[in-house]
């Protein structure tokens, strides 16, 4: 999944983005609040995370202007405001969730997955695939009492395809929602990490659940 971070404070925006990269997100960053609207406008992002007191453009403008242009965001307040008129505002504006600093970075990625979650129309945090079970929330793939030793970049590209079978997904597709923004489509860091993952499904499974379809893309029937 892929997030945007619109914070202002170097060294927090830098823990987030490490912090966040580590949990398997692609994670892209901006320092103030007219490059993060333009970069929220200019991009596909499944969540942003927004600080309030930014310079150029304020939270709050931001917001209101993102939900106009792009009313399917979702947004993330992280802020230090913990006033309730400013917390009412937020959600007022669309927001959808609100956590005030000093924060635990475990409730921060909670509160992520959860909100990424509400997208999708499933009973529990595990998405299936025959035997193949992959919890979501605790970053981790099974096969029965087996566990899959995936990479972080691994299990995110797995958790893309079960979050969407029967789609055909292009390598286009897993840059904009697995990398970072700044990835080369002609890197073959791509196909290394999803060839890889391939290759432990297929010795878990006994067979590869991924198709693929030459000069379009790969499929999970």
């Amino acid at each position: 999944m892929r997030i945007l971070v619109i914070e202002d404070e170097q060294e927090l925006a830098d823990a987030l983005l490490k912090g966040l990269s580590l949990k398997g997100y692609a994670v892209d960053s901006a320092l103030d609040g007219a490059q993060g609207y333009q970069m929220a406008m200019d991009e596909h992002y499944d969540l942003i995370v927004l600080d309030l007191n930014l310079p150029g453009m304020d939270g709050l403008s931001l917001l209101k202007q993102l939900k106009q242009e792009k009313p399917e965001s979702k947004v993330l307040i992280l802020s230090a405001n913990h006033h309730l008129e400013t917390k009412l505002s937020g959600f007022t504006l669309g927001a959808s969730d609100y956590l005030t600093k000093p924060f635990h970075f475990a409730e921060l990625e909670a509160r992520i997955r959860v909100l990424l979650n509400r997208q999708f129309i499933q009973q529990s945090n595990v998405l299936r695939l025959g035997d193949l079970a992959l919890d979501t929330l605790n970053r981790t793939a099974s096969v029965g009492e087996e566990q899959i030793n995936f990479t972080a970049k691994e299990l995110a590209i797995l958790e893309y395809f079960m979050m969407h079978p029967g789609k055909l997904i292009t390598q286009q597709e897993l840059i904009d929602h697995v990398w970072n923004g700044d990835a080369d489509p002609m890197s073959n860091s791509i196909r290394v990490h999803l060839s890889a993952m391939r290759k432990k499904l297929k010795a878990a499974l006994g067979k590869d659940p991924i198709q693929t379809k030459i000069g379009e893309g790969y499929l999970l029937p």
